[in-house]
């Protein structure tokens, strides 16, 4: 039976109403939704999350003769990661204990020297005094002829080289006491330098050892046993997933309204959108992704395109929330920043470096215990412990000057 046309085009009415209706209803809504909230809001897909990638490199020259750990394993602050083989920085380590001890010795001759100068300039100065004596009452004697002109003689030519042994005497002294005065036995320039050749050797013998400078996950395992490393040479990453951040790549057409401060929602491929992370808008990156480029681009070329820069924004992530649900650094996001409020200037930032991958204290013993340990040697190596210079050596010009009057 064949449809009347009128009734064909009732039809067709109608279904072009519910069309138009349906159509108006989603523009209808779309206009809300978007006046209540996407307004207000500033969405990226161009988001990922990450974190702080601690490297644990090599510090010192060796053969790895033992690997600890292995990727994805969790390992605290201090853990042993790898150990080095020993042996040379062992042998290192005594000959600098040993040229440590020697030097102290070497040091503590000096000083004795300058004791035995001393006493020999005091015993030169009364030898000196008592010729001067003897000249004197030998010259009021002469005019009498009681002593003969060749004794006088004889006495100044003694009082002479004694003189001049004083002088030599002096010199020699003064070449000691450049060595050693302002200073004494243990805290000697010399002394001071092999304490620290000591410090460095054991240094060297101490990081034969590796730790773990910060408590994570191991990732990026590159060292095997056999391998001889050097200082600097990458072995591994930690990877701490307690403290993780999304930075998001924002259009630069899209970050006029954004601020630290502003609340953000972030949902990631991983879980999808049953689980949503809240996060909080720390500081935008100083520049766009194309400046910090290996090959930033040359606009003065002549080639130029325009294209649509994206800046890094940094939007921290509430800790309960990463421990309930685990992320990974590198994971896709779609990241909502709520752009209606915030206090905050742009150029201010919220970022902090209170957690405890920002400082590791796993070093902090060893250089106090070097010092300990060389100080330990200088201690076993002195002779006598230390003592000033000598008050009681006289000065040259006090020596030369005291009968000068008297002998005239």
């Amino acid at each position: 039976m064949k449809t009347h046309p009128k009734t064909i085009r009732v039809r067709r009415n109608r279904y072009l109403l519910l069309v138009m209706l349906v159509l108006i209803a989603g523009a209808l809504t779309y206009t809300g939704y978007w006046w209540r909230y996407s307004r207000f809001r500033v969405v990226s897909h161009n988001a990922f999350v990450t974190g702080n990638l601690i490297p644990v490199e090599a510090d010192a020259t060796g053969i790895v003769t033992q690997v600890l750990v292995e990727e994805s394993q969790y390992v605290h602050k201090g853990d042993l990661l790898v150990r080095l083989d020993g042996h040379r920085a062992q042998t290192a380590l005594g000959q600098s204990r040993g040229g440590l001890g020697q030097v102290v010795r070497e040091i503590g001759a000096v000083f004795s020297t300058h004791r035995q100068m001393c006493q020999k300039l005091i015993a030169r100065s009364a030898r000196l005094a008592r010729v001067r004596h003897d000249l004197i009452r030998l010259r009021q004697a002469a005019p009498n002829g009681s002593v003969s002109d060749q004794l006088v003689q004889n006495a100044e030519d003694q009082m002479m080289a004694l003189e001049a042994e004083m002088r030599e005497a002096e010199a020699e002294l003064k070449a000691i006491e450049a060595k050693v005065s302002g200073t004494s036995r243990t805290l000697h320039p010399d002394v001071e330098a092999a304490k620290h050749r000591f410090i460095a050797a054991y240094l060297e013998y101490s990081r034969q050892q590796i730790h773990a400078p910060v408590s994570g996950y191991v990732s990026m395992r590159k060292v095997q046993v056999g391998n001889r490393v050097q200082p600097g040479d990458q072995l591994m990453t930690i990877v701490p997933l307690e403290h993780l951040w999304v930075e998001a790549n924002l259009r630069e057409t899209e970050i006029a309204r954004v601020r630290p401060g502003q609340a953000a929602e972030v949902t990631v491929d991983l879980y999808g959108e049953s689980h949503l992370y809240h996060g909080t808008v720390e500081g935008l990156v100083p520049g766009t992704g194309s400046v910090f480029a290996l090959l930033p681009p040359d606009n003065a070329a002549g080639n130029f395109i325009h294209i649509v820069e994206r800046v890094p924004v940094r939007i921290a992530l509430r800790k309960d929330e990463i421990l309930k649900n685990p992320l990974r650094p590198g994971l896709s996001t779609i990241t909502s920043i709520y752009v209606k409020e915030s206090k905050q200037p742009l150029g201010a930032s919220l970022a902090t470096v209170s957690t405890q991958e920002y400082e590791t204290d796993i070093f902090i013993d060893e250089l106090a215990d070097a010092q300990a340990q060389a100080q330990k040697i200088i201690m076993d190596n002195l002779v006598q412990k230390n003592a000033p210079l000598e008050s009681s050596c006289k000065s040259p010009e006090s020596v030369s000057t005291k009968n000068s009057s008297a002998y005239r």
